[in-house]
Protein backbone atom coordinates (compact mmCIF):
# COMPACT_ATOMS: atom_id res chain seq x y z
CA UNK A 1 0.00 0.00 0.00
CA UNK A 2 1.36 3.44 -0.84
CA UNK A 3 2.74 4.95 2.45
CA UNK A 4 0.72 8.14 2.12
CA UNK A 5 -2.52 6.38 1.97
CA UNK A 6 -1.51 4.14 5.08
CA UNK A 7 -1.18 6.83 6.80
CA UNK A 8 -4.12 9.10 6.10
CA UNK A 9 -6.49 5.44 6.76
CA UNK A 10 -4.59 5.24 9.92
CA UNK A 11 -5.21 8.87 11.04
CA UNK A 12 -8.76 8.48 9.24
CA UNK A 13 -9.98 5.75 11.66
CA UNK A 14 -10.02 8.28 14.24
CA UNK A 15 -12.45 10.94 12.63
CA UNK A 16 -15.42 9.03 12.95
CA UNK A 17 -15.13 8.02 16.93
CA UNK A 18 -14.18 11.94 17.84
CA UNK A 19 -16.76 12.88 15.60
CA UNK A 20 -19.43 10.47 17.90
CA UNK A 21 -17.93 12.02 21.05
CA UNK A 22 -18.45 15.02 20.12
CA UNK A 23 -22.08 14.30 18.60
CA UNK A 24 -22.59 12.53 22.17
CA UNK A 25 -21.99 15.47 24.24
CA UNK A 26 -24.07 17.97 21.87
CA UNK A 27 -27.09 15.27 22.53
CA UNK A 28 -26.08 15.63 26.13
CA UNK A 29 -26.03 19.63 26.06
CA UNK A 30 -28.97 20.18 23.51
CA UNK A 31 -31.56 17.41 23.75
CA UNK A 32 -33.15 19.78 26.78
CA UNK A 33 -33.30 22.59 24.37
CA UNK A 34 -34.71 20.78 21.10
CA UNK A 35 -31.92 21.81 18.52
CA UNK A 36 -32.95 24.47 15.26
CA UNK A 37 -31.69 22.10 13.31
CA UNK A 38 -34.73 20.22 12.74
CA UNK A 39 -35.56 22.20 9.38
CA UNK A 40 -32.20 22.31 8.01
CA UNK A 41 -32.71 19.69 5.40
CA UNK A 42 -35.95 21.48 4.31
CA UNK A 43 -34.22 25.32 4.29
CA UNK A 44 -31.42 23.90 2.14
CA UNK A 45 -34.16 22.33 -0.32
CA UNK A 46 -35.93 25.96 -0.33
CA UNK A 47 -32.23 27.31 -0.87
CA UNK A 48 -31.96 24.88 -3.55
CA UNK A 49 -35.12 25.88 -5.84
CA UNK A 50 -34.40 29.65 -5.55
CA UNK A 51 -30.76 28.96 -7.27
CA UNK A 52 -32.45 26.77 -9.72
CA UNK A 53 -35.07 29.29 -10.18
CA UNK A 54 -32.32 31.63 -10.88
CA UNK A 55 -30.79 29.49 -13.28
CA UNK A 56 -33.82 29.14 -14.86
CA UNK A 57 -34.25 32.92 -15.40
CA UNK A 58 -30.64 33.40 -16.51
CA UNK A 59 -30.78 30.34 -19.19
CA UNK A 60 -33.81 32.01 -20.83
CA UNK A 61 -31.99 35.35 -21.36
CA UNK A 62 -29.10 33.67 -22.52
CA UNK A 63 -31.41 31.57 -25.25
CA UNK A 64 -33.29 35.53 -25.87
CA UNK A 65 -29.53 36.61 -26.26
CA UNK A 66 -29.02 33.95 -28.88
CA UNK A 67 -31.97 34.05 -30.90
CA UNK A 68 -31.22 37.73 -31.40
CA UNK A 69 -27.45 37.01 -32.21
CA UNK A 70 -28.73 34.38 -34.89
CA UNK A 71 -31.63 37.26 -36.24
CA UNK A 72 -28.11 39.40 -36.87
CA UNK A 73 -26.33 36.93 -38.44
CA UNK A 74 -28.82 36.31 -40.73
CA UNK A 75 -29.71 40.08 -41.84
CA UNK A 76 -25.85 40.62 -42.26
CA UNK A 77 -25.84 37.11 -44.34
CA UNK A 78 -28.38 38.83 -46.69
CA UNK A 79 -26.17 42.45 -46.88
CA UNK A 80 -23.72 39.87 -47.89
CA UNK A 81 -21.28 41.00 -45.17
CA UNK A 82 -20.88 37.98 -43.11
CA UNK A 83 -21.24 33.94 -44.93
CA UNK A 84 -23.13 31.12 -44.14
CA UNK A 85 -20.60 30.10 -41.48
CA UNK A 86 -21.68 32.63 -39.00
CA UNK A 87 -24.86 31.91 -39.30
CA UNK A 88 -24.49 28.05 -38.85
CA UNK A 89 -22.50 29.00 -35.70
CA UNK A 90 -25.36 31.42 -34.64
CA UNK A 91 -27.65 28.38 -35.30
CA UNK A 92 -25.65 26.32 -32.85
CA UNK A 93 -25.49 28.86 -29.88
CA UNK A 94 -29.55 28.84 -30.20
CA UNK A 95 -29.42 24.78 -29.70
CA UNK A 96 -27.29 25.26 -27.07
CA UNK A 97 -29.28 27.65 -25.44
CA UNK A 98 -32.59 25.31 -26.23
CA UNK A 99 -30.89 22.81 -24.08
CA UNK A 100 -29.78 24.61 -21.66
CA UNK A 101 -33.25 25.70 -20.45
CA UNK A 102 -34.83 22.68 -20.47
CA UNK A 103 -31.49 21.38 -18.08
CA UNK A 104 -32.59 24.42 -16.25
CA UNK A 105 -36.39 23.45 -15.92
CA UNK A 106 -35.28 19.75 -15.51
CA UNK A 107 -33.29 20.83 -12.41
CA UNK A 108 -35.49 23.17 -11.17
CA UNK A 109 -38.37 20.37 -11.19
CA UNK A 110 -36.59 18.07 -8.94
CA UNK A 111 -35.42 20.32 -6.76
CA UNK A 112 -38.63 21.05 -5.97
CA UNK A 113 -39.59 17.76 -5.52
CA UNK A 114 -36.19 17.55 -2.99
CA UNK A 115 -38.50 20.34 -0.75
CA UNK A 116 -41.47 17.78 -0.94
CA UNK A 117 -39.38 15.08 0.43
CA UNK A 118 -37.88 17.47 3.16
CA UNK A 119 -41.10 17.79 4.26
CA UNK A 120 -41.93 14.17 4.23
CA UNK A 121 -38.90 13.31 5.99
CA UNK A 122 -39.21 16.48 8.79
CA UNK A 123 -38.02 15.24 12.06
CA UNK A 124 -40.56 14.93 14.69
CA UNK A 125 -40.62 18.35 17.73
CA UNK A 126 -39.33 16.10 19.98
CA UNK A 127 -37.11 13.52 17.89
CA UNK A 128 -33.19 12.98 19.30
CA UNK A 129 -30.48 15.20 17.58
CA UNK A 130 -29.63 11.88 16.04
CA UNK A 131 -32.55 12.12 13.79
CA UNK A 132 -31.82 15.78 12.76
CA UNK A 133 -30.58 16.40 8.87
CA UNK A 134 -27.02 17.20 9.65
CA UNK A 135 -26.35 14.03 12.12
CA UNK A 136 -28.34 12.02 9.35
CA UNK A 137 -25.90 13.42 6.63
CA UNK A 138 -22.78 12.88 8.86
CA UNK A 139 -24.02 9.72 9.26
CA UNK A 140 -24.05 8.83 5.76
CA UNK A 141 -20.24 10.45 5.00
CA UNK A 142 -19.49 8.12 7.81
CA UNK A 143 -20.58 4.84 6.59
CA UNK A 144 -19.27 5.96 2.71
CA UNK A 145 -15.91 6.13 4.57
CA UNK A 146 -16.30 3.10 6.09
CA UNK A 147 -16.91 1.42 2.76
CA UNK A 148 -13.72 2.70 1.63
CA UNK A 149 -11.67 1.83 4.99
CA UNK A 150 -12.80 -1.54 4.24
CA UNK A 151 -10.92 -1.72 0.72
CA UNK A 152 -7.75 -0.23 2.81
CA UNK A 153 -7.59 -2.36 5.72
CA UNK A 154 -9.37 -6.22 5.06
CA UNK A 155 -6.06 -8.44 3.26
CA UNK A 156 -9.27 -10.31 1.53
CA UNK A 157 -10.77 -7.27 -0.10
CA UNK A 158 -7.47 -5.79 -1.02
CA UNK A 159 -6.48 -9.22 -3.01
CA UNK A 160 -10.09 -9.84 -4.57
CA UNK A 161 -10.19 -6.10 -5.80
CA UNK A 162 -6.59 -4.29 -5.97
CA UNK A 163 -7.29 -1.08 -7.86
CA UNK A 164 -9.58 0.50 -4.92
CA UNK A 165 -6.21 0.69 -2.92
CA UNK A 166 -4.49 0.86 -5.99
CA UNK A 167 -2.23 4.71 -6.58
CA UNK A 168 -2.60 5.03 -10.01
CA UNK A 169 -6.41 4.53 -10.21
CA UNK A 170 -8.03 8.02 -11.85
CA UNK A 171 -11.36 6.28 -10.52
CA UNK A 172 -10.09 6.18 -6.84
CA UNK A 173 -8.33 9.58 -7.57
CA UNK A 174 -11.53 11.08 -7.94
CA UNK A 175 -13.30 9.72 -5.26
CA UNK A 176 -10.45 11.40 -2.77
CA UNK A 177 -10.95 14.56 -4.63
CA UNK A 178 -14.65 14.75 -4.03
CA UNK A 179 -14.15 13.22 -0.52
CA UNK A 180 -11.22 16.11 0.54
CA UNK A 181 -13.95 18.43 -0.50
CA UNK A 182 -16.58 16.46 1.51
CA UNK A 183 -14.08 17.12 4.65
CA UNK A 184 -13.29 20.22 4.27
CA UNK A 185 -17.06 20.98 4.46
CA UNK A 186 -18.14 18.86 7.00
CA UNK A 187 -19.20 20.45 10.51
CA UNK A 188 -16.77 19.58 13.70
CA UNK A 189 -20.10 17.92 15.36
CA UNK A 190 -23.86 16.95 15.15
CA UNK A 191 -24.65 20.11 17.36
CA UNK A 192 -23.06 22.40 15.10
CA UNK A 193 -25.04 25.46 13.70
CA UNK A 194 -25.29 25.53 9.82
CA UNK A 195 -26.68 27.92 7.17
CA UNK A 196 -29.15 26.37 4.81
CA UNK A 197 -26.14 26.54 2.01
CA UNK A 198 -23.16 25.37 4.16
CA UNK A 199 -25.72 22.13 4.55
CA UNK A 200 -26.46 22.07 1.25
CA UNK A 201 -22.86 22.39 -0.20
CA UNK A 202 -22.11 19.78 2.16
CA UNK A 203 -24.81 17.51 1.17
CA UNK A 204 -24.03 17.93 -2.35
CA UNK A 205 -20.32 17.23 -1.55
CA UNK A 206 -21.28 14.12 0.12
CA UNK A 207 -23.27 12.86 -2.85
CA UNK A 208 -20.51 13.69 -5.14
CA UNK A 209 -18.34 11.72 -3.09
CA UNK A 210 -20.38 8.84 -3.15
CA UNK A 211 -21.40 8.57 -6.67
CA UNK A 212 -17.51 9.12 -7.31
CA UNK A 213 -16.52 5.60 -4.92
CA UNK A 214 -19.84 3.97 -7.03
CA UNK A 215 -17.73 4.80 -9.91
CA UNK A 216 -14.42 3.46 -8.39
CA UNK A 217 -16.02 0.14 -6.94
CA UNK A 218 -17.67 -0.68 -10.39
CA UNK A 219 -14.29 -0.22 -12.39
CA UNK A 220 -12.22 -2.20 -9.72
CA UNK A 221 -15.29 -5.24 -9.80
CA UNK A 222 -14.92 -5.43 -13.73
CA UNK A 223 -16.91 -2.90 -14.80
CA UNK A 224 -14.01 -1.04 -17.05
CA UNK A 225 -10.05 -1.24 -16.75
CA UNK A 226 -9.62 2.26 -14.75
CA UNK A 227 -6.90 3.35 -16.96
CA UNK A 228 -6.60 6.91 -18.11
CA UNK A 229 -3.62 8.69 -18.53
CA UNK A 230 -3.73 9.92 -15.02
CA UNK A 231 -1.06 8.00 -13.68
CA UNK A 232 1.84 10.26 -12.21
CA UNK A 233 2.94 9.00 -8.81
CA UNK A 234 3.78 12.84 -7.55
CA UNK A 235 0.03 13.95 -8.57
CA UNK A 236 -0.85 11.38 -6.42
CA UNK A 237 0.85 11.58 -3.31
CA UNK A 238 0.11 15.28 -3.29
CA UNK A 239 -3.52 14.64 -3.73
CA UNK A 240 -3.43 12.14 -0.42
CA UNK A 241 -1.35 14.39 1.48
CA UNK A 242 -4.00 17.36 0.59
CA UNK A 243 -6.50 14.84 1.95
CA UNK A 244 -4.36 13.79 4.96
CA UNK A 245 -4.20 16.93 6.11
CA UNK A 246 -7.81 17.65 5.58
CA UNK A 247 -8.45 14.66 8.00
CA UNK A 248 -5.53 16.40 10.68
CA UNK A 249 -7.71 19.35 10.66
CA UNK A 250 -11.38 17.55 11.09
CA UNK A 251 -9.61 15.83 14.00
CA UNK A 252 -8.57 18.95 15.61
CA UNK A 253 -11.85 20.04 14.86
CA UNK A 254 -13.90 17.36 16.97
CA UNK A 255 -11.14 17.22 19.33
CA UNK A 256 -12.10 21.18 20.20
CA UNK A 257 -15.53 19.97 20.37
CA UNK A 258 -14.89 17.59 22.78
CA UNK A 259 -13.45 19.80 24.46
CA UNK A 260 -15.92 22.93 24.55
CA UNK A 261 -18.49 20.31 25.91
CA UNK A 262 -16.47 19.05 28.50
CA UNK A 263 -15.75 22.10 30.15
CA UNK A 264 -18.92 22.67 29.60
CA UNK A 265 -20.35 19.57 31.96
CA UNK A 266 -18.09 20.16 34.36
CA UNK A 267 -19.66 23.63 34.67
CA UNK A 268 -22.75 23.02 34.86
CA UNK A 269 -24.26 23.16 38.15
CA UNK A 270 -25.52 19.83 39.92
CA UNK A 271 -29.44 19.66 40.56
Amino acid sequence: MDPVVLALVAEWWWIAPAGAGAGALGVVGVRRSRPAGRRLELHAAVHDVRQAQDAVTRSRADLKIARAELLRAQAEQSAARVGIGAVLEAKRRVQAAERGVKVAIAELKARRASVQAARATLPAGRAPLEAMPLARLRAEHDRLTARWIAYETDPAMAIDFPAMSDASSPALQEFLRAQRVALELRPASVATRMAPSEFAAYRDAVRRATHAFDAAEHAARGGDDGQSSIADRGDWSTLAQELLDTAQSAIARSAEAWQRGERGRRRRPQV
